[in-house]
């Protein structure tokens, strides 16, 4: 499989390295890295796509168990329709949607779903980099509700949220057993909107009601900065559509100023574009595997390095967290794995699995697990993570007290002081 995929019919196939991130905007779904040319797909979405009957045609199905019969599926559609109390508010195209995503869970995997088309319209809408909502993405862990990563300068954020915090009630209603698409569903909102979490922080006992007020957050992926010490720093938030060509800019910007050492944030960063992660970690790595795409039947398709390594010879130091996960994971152990940069900070997230996303005739959209991903000397990075080379946690009282003694560790690495 090539680098650089053309999409080869009206469907469009997208693989992703997705940790199930949901971004708490007026969109939903930002799964992971895709593997993909950057075409925008065109979904027309209105409210008509959940009216209207739902057509009972001859099953495609093929292959089938001797004890499965569909005839069962129509009886249990039908005794609804019947016998449910309020069957008058019944829909057909939510009955139906919600069939499908139960056949779908049946994989008891959290990275293959199914999206009705309003949530496939949001998940494409995420990638623009412009959303309504807190700025923060969740996920489970561990059992319970987490927040995986706030966006920099949001709601979220400006409210105190970090990665690992728990939610333990959204507006007064327990998170307990709660998925993640209904904490999303009860989180996101239009902006100037309200919502209360109950919060249980790392390390604390008790939890905390937070009150956040949604707004309207738009991204840049790439920012730096040219610290007074001669250090060149490259937050990275995620790995989207404007990524590469800012993370190029970047480049060049240290090409210009010629610092002794480069300093990239990754932390809280959960993932983009397949190819733009490739590209970032070519930066570094002159030749070879950047990542390999692993098959259950032990098939594997190689991902090389691509473009010039314009930064191989700066020494450079890249910071992740609890909530650096899929493209970050790839960068981080790439570079790692090369000898291209010592890793510092925390475990990261873990996610890396490969998903390809279809795109369904009626807007809808199909994400199903196929592989994982593994770093260049064979590492899988799914659930295991990058294990930092130099393990520096940021506490909640760091945080208050605007500390940040992984980034400090970093700037030590690299012989930095003052800012």
């Amino acid at each position: 499989m090539e680098n650089n995929l053309e999409t080869k019919n009206s469907t469009l196939k997208k693989i992703t390295i997705s940790f199930l991130i949901i971004l708490l905007m007026s969109g939903s779904f930002l799964s992971g890295v895709y593997l993909t040319n950057k075409n925008d797909k065109e979904v027309i979405f209105t409210d008509s796509s959940f009216a209207g009957k739902v057509l009972n045609l001859n099953s495609k199905a093929k292959n089938l168990d001797a004890d499965v019969d569909f005839n069962l599926f129509w009886d249990v559609w039908e005794l609804i329709k019947k016998d449910y109390v309020m069957k008058d508010k019944l829909k057909e195209k939510e009955m139906f949607y919600g069939a499908i995503k139960g056949l779908v869970a049946s994989t008891n995997d959290p990275y293959t779903i199914f999206m009705d088309p309003k949530e496939a319209k949001s998940f494409d809408d995420d990638l623009a980099g412009t959303f309504e909502g807190i700025g923060a993405e969740i996920g489970i862990k561990k059992g319970g509700l987490v927040i995986i990563a706030p966006i920099p300068d949001s709601p979220a954020q400006k409210s105190g949220l970090m990665a690992g915090d728990r939610i333990l009630s959204i507006n007064g209603e327990s998170t307990v057993n709660m998925t993640v698409d209904q904490a999303v569903s009860k989180i996101r909102g239009p902006k100037d909107t309200e919502v209360k979490l109950s919060v249980l922080k790392k390390g604390q006992e008790k939890s905390a009601e937070i009150k956040i007020i949604r707004g309207l957050i738009t991204v840049n992926s790439v920012k730096t900065e040219m610290r007074k010490d001669n250090l060149f720093v490259i937050t990275v938030s995620n790995f989207n559509n404007d990524t590469e060509e800012l993370f190029n800019k970047a480049v060049e910007e240290v090409i210009q100023k010629n610092p002794k050492g480069i300093i990239v944030d990754l932390r809280n960063n959960p993932g983009g574009y397949l190819d733009t992660a490739i590209t970032v970690a070519s930066k570094w790595i002159e030749k070879g595997v950047i990542v390999s795409e692993k098959f259950g039947d032990e098939k594997k398709n190689d991902y090389y390095n691509k473009g010039l390594s314009k930064l191989k010879d700066f020494p450079t130091v890249v910071l992740i967290n609890q909530g650096s996960a899929s493209a970050s994971e790839i960068v981080a152990g790439a570079l790692q794995d090369y000898g291209k940069a010592k890793i510092i900070g925390m475990q990261s997230f873990g996610k890396g699995s490969v998903q390809i996303i279809e795109n369904l005739k009626d807007g809808s959209s199909l994400k199903i697990t196929i592989a994982q991903w593994m770093t260049p000397k064979g590492n899988n990075i799914n659930e295991k993570g990058i294990t930092p080379d130099k393990i520096v946690d940021l506490t909640q009282e760091d945080y208050e007290n605007n500390k940040d003694p992984q980034m400090n560790a970093a700037v030590e690495a690299l012989g930095g002081g003052k800012k």
